[in-house]
């Protein structure tokens, strides 16, 4: 396991943050305020070939280490969690159909996803109920086959691009006898009547990205909409039925894949509030003296830093572990998602408390960040699911 960066992946890294310094942080805060999604920036990305499937093909085959997109999720993040979200939110989508699709499906389909970088697009992964989270055997959206097409029914919620994509992967129950074996994938294009965004969420944080409920009311699409195609399903269910399944579930597994990429984003947002609260107690005055020269403030960046850390070396040891097929056999992967996500609340917090008054408005940007961070507690599996997932590989083993 090595983890020194190649010459391609330092070129990256500058070419990253440089995108974030001079593309997302001017305008960081007016989407936060606005809760708009930042189309002119993503089309900046997509033009500049950060945001385009050509960037995940290139990540996907010419790194070995696993390393690239994590470090440009972290070096995007820490311009704006949700600016970055808008631009990387596609990518858990195209992840479910590089797991799952026919080769076919993932041709045709996951060039839709993005458009082209005059007009770009986005995708969208719809899982989540208001009673289905974490329980994904839980859900109630049904795929019922009516002839040659299947007819969709029911409402996604806190879906990320939800609504305003034009590719959606909704995750739908065909047998509801069977749980979570029961389920399979489908893709539904633009414009497909049926299909409509519902409430679009005020959030605490990632305000650019755009979160909504996707509204699914008789929506008609075709039998070979299926991700993995109708033998595959088939397959599927008479294995369930004859009760030799075992696997999870598969959205489960795409969640299980991008939780480095997950974690990454939360070291950004982390890295971001310890550069920025470094800098003001280096020139902050109290009795004299800066006050990191303070013991109480340093030992607070002292610890600060190396949790991010820590936390980095996990998210790359699991990212490491994904691209060259090792198992996660103790859930690094959740390990990693679950490191990261805390170590971002607790940081931006201590941010806060460094700045004082000044961490609590908005006039810095330390509360944002402070916002942005929790929801990495909490979505692609919260911190509990995570120390569950741990706990049971450990039983396992």
């Amino acid at each position: 396991m090595d983890f020194q960066l190649s010459e391609d992946q330092i070129t990256t890294q500058k070419w990253l943050h440089e995108f974030a310094q001079n593309e997302i942080r001017p305008v960081a805060a007016q989407y936060d305020e606005s809760e708009e999604f930042p189309w002119p920036v993503v089309k900046k990305a997509a033009e500049v070939g950060i945001y385009s499937l050509e960037f995940y093909t290139e990540v996907s085959s010419n790194d070995p280490s696993g390393l690239t997109l994590p470090i440009a999720l972290e070096e995007l993040c820490w311009g704006c969690a949700g600016i970055a979200l808008s631009i990387f939110g596609t990518g858990l989508p195209l992840a479910s159909l590089a797991y799952t699709a026919t080769p076919e499906q993932l041709f045709k389909w996951a060039p839709l996803m993005f458009g082209t970088p005059e007009d770009p697009k986005v995708g969208a992964f719809a899982v989540t109920e208001s009673n289905a989270g974490s329980d994904v055997s839980a859900l109630r959206t049904t795929a019922k086959r009516d002839g040659d097409e299947w007819v969709l029914n029911g409402t996604k919620v806190f879906i990320t691009n939800g609504g305003i994509a034009d590719v959606h992967v909704v995750v739908a129950t065909v047998d509801p006898n069977l749980g979570h074996r029961g389920q399979a994938s489908f893709l539904i294009g633009p414009d497909t009547p049926g299909l409509s965004q519902g409430k679009k969420e005020k959030k605490l944080g990632i305000r650019a990205s755009h979160t909504a409920e996707v509204v699914l009311d008789d929506c008609r699409i075709p039998l070979e909409n299926v991700v993995g195609g109708m033998e595959r399903l088939e397959t599927k269910m008479e294995r369930a039925r004859s009760q030799q399944a075992t696997s999870s579930s598969t959205a489960l597994k795409t969640f299980e894949m991008t939780r480095p990429s997950v974690a990454a984003q939360a070291l950004g947002i982390a890295r971001a509030a310890l550069e920025f609260s470094t800098d003001y107690a280096k020139d902050r005055t109290t009795f004299g003296r800066p006050i990191v020269e303070h013991q109480g403030i340093a030992f607070k960046l002292a610890d600060m830093a190396m949790e991010i850390d820590a936390a980095r070396l996990l998210t790359y040891r699991a990212a490491w572990m994904a691209r060259n097929g090792a198992e996660f056999t103790r859930a690094e992967g959740s390990m990693s998602k679950l490191k990261a996500g805390e170590v971002a609340v607790r940081v931006t917090e201590e941010a806060i408390q460094i700045l004082g008054g000044y961490g609590y408005i908005k006039d810095f940007p330390v509360e944002k960040w402070y916002r942005d961070a929790k929801i990495y507690t909490i979505f692609e599996g919260t911190s509990e699911i995570q120390r569950l997932v741990i706990g049971r590989a450990l039983s396992r083993a």
